[in-house]
């Protein structure tokens, strides 16, 4: 199963259904299909979402494709991506991962056994 570290802020917005989307940077490719996020302070912690849409797009289109635009103004966006990635840039390529909840996630996954 594809994986990705969740920084620790952002795993409990995971796990209540409020974070649906991750925008990564020269990261491992992710695909639509399950998906572990583990959590980076404690790897003991992971939930399993499933990715239904990979865009890329550059940096500055990212906060649109995610309905964020109006929190997410150019300079805040940039801000906050400069915490985990230092050196990207507005007009840098980011892959756009889009997921279910993990309530959604079990769901469909149920559904699918049967």
């Amino acid at each position: 199963m594809q994986s990705l570290m969740i920084a620790d802020r952002l795993y409990p917005l995971v796990l209540n259904g409020k974070k649906t989307h991750t925008i990564r940077w020269r990261e491992t490719r992710i695909h639509p299909g399950t998906m572990r996020y583990v959590c980076d302070r404690d790897p003991e912690k992971t939930v399993v979402v499933l990715v239904t849409r990979c865009r890329d797009v550059p940096l500055s289109q990212a906060a649109v494709l995610v309905g964020k635009q109006d929190i997410w103004p150019d300079a805040i966006m940039l801000s906050g991506m400069r915490e985990h990635y230092p050196d990207i840039e507005l007009d840098d390529i980011v892959q756009v991962v889009e997921h279910l909840t993990p309530q959604q996630t079990q769901a469909a996954r149920a559904g699918e056994s049967d």
